[in-house]
């Protein structure tokens, strides 16, 4: 697997949407986190937090969001821990979040701050793309190894690539507005229609194309770079 790097948009963030949250034995919190992540931040909550334990409510970037915006009226969760900063932003505009400022907030850095009025979101992770290459299934198919985004849309790849849906995962909304930024709006269009053109498919999970090139079920998987990493690092620890 061979990582790309692409800047990406802030994602994983932390907002407090109710006064509920701190005096709940459980608090229901809302993510879009990687399942695999959840452990840490449960643990490393419920020590500060004794007394609270957390209910997680996962799913992609584009279901959290529509589901925390159908329940405006009708709050279920008490926090959003985990989501796009562009999801946060929208949801902050309808009056789903509200202001907070948490502890130490002004030791972040200022482009992980919510930048308008009443900040009501911070952020804690940034993301890298990533090019996930199997080369076991490249070289049975007769695949060259991609060196640059560029690559993959030669018609060498047609049908060996998988990608998440930028509709409803937050790496592939990710993605999509790292092209953007790399090649200009009309740019970035004219590359992922050819792109499209070698995508066997789409995946509503933003990991799942590393781990389907990992198993063997694609040659090529676009996807975050931390993913990738922990892949590999697996897959070097079984040889």
């Amino acid at each position: 697997m061979k990582a790309r790097m692409m800047k990406a948009s802030v994602a994983a963030l932390f907002t407090l949407m109710s006064a509920q949250a701190f005096s709940a034995q459980e608090v229901t919190v809302y993510t879009a986190f990687e399942t695999d992540l959840l452990a840490k931040y449960k643990t490393a909550f419920e020590k500060d937090n004794p007394d609270i334990s957390i209910k997680w409510v996962r799913d992609s970037t584009g279901i959290m969001t529509a589901k925390l915006l159908a329940e405006k009226n009708n709050p279920r969760a008490e926090v959003v821990w985990g989501l796009a900063g562009s999801s946060l932003a929208l949801l902050k505009e309808e009056g789903v979040i509200k202001p907070y400022s948490p502890k130490g907030a002004d030791e972040l850095r200022s482009q992980l701050i919510d930048g308008e009025q009443n900040p009501a979101w911070y952020g804690n992770l940034a993301f890298f793309n990533a090019i996930c290459y199997n080369e076991i299934v490249g070289k049975q198919a007769g695949l060259p190894k991609p060196t640059s985004w560029e690559d993959l849309t030669k018609p060498v790849y047609q049908g060996h690539i998988a990608m998440p849906n930028p509709a409803s995962s937050g790496t592939g909304y990710m993605q999509v507005s790292g092209w953007i930024s790399s090649y200009g709006e009309t740019g970035a269009w004219e590359y992922m229609d050819k792109l499209n053109n070698n995508i066997a498919h789409y995946t509503h999970s933003g990991s799942k194309p590393c781990v389907q090139a990992a198993m063997g079920e694609v040659a090529i998987g676009i996807s975050m770079a931390t993913r990738a990493a922990k892949l590999k690092n697996q897959a070097r620890h079984l040889r």
